[in-house]
């Protein structure tokens, strides 16, 4: 699988969860799964939208906190991958 789709986020921005919750289902060509959280934590900001298509594996699709976090200024970090300048 290189690329999936956010089919709906569980979870709100602002909102706390615990390990095992799910936060977001995504779909592939064959199949919807659950995505679950692995640690305790709160949805910080929400990048990629439901019902989104084709993103990348491994492409950030959201930013998590910890309970008690500052989330009001929250920045989504620049990719990785930019263009590299000619030598």
């Amino acid at each position: 699988m290189t690329e999936g789709g956010i089919a709906k986020w569980k979870k709100k921005e602002g909102e706390a969860f615990e390990a095992g919750e799910i936060l977001l289902e995504i779909e592939t060509d064959k199949a919807t799964m659950d995505v679950e959280a692995q640690d305790d934590g709160v949805m910080g900001k929400i990048i990629v939208s439901d019902g989104s298509k084709g993103v990348p594996v491994g492409k950030v699709i959201a930013l998590l906190a910890e309970e008690g976090d500052d989330i009001s200024n929250l920045e989504v970090p620049k990719e990785d991958g930019a263009s590299a300048a000619p030598a």
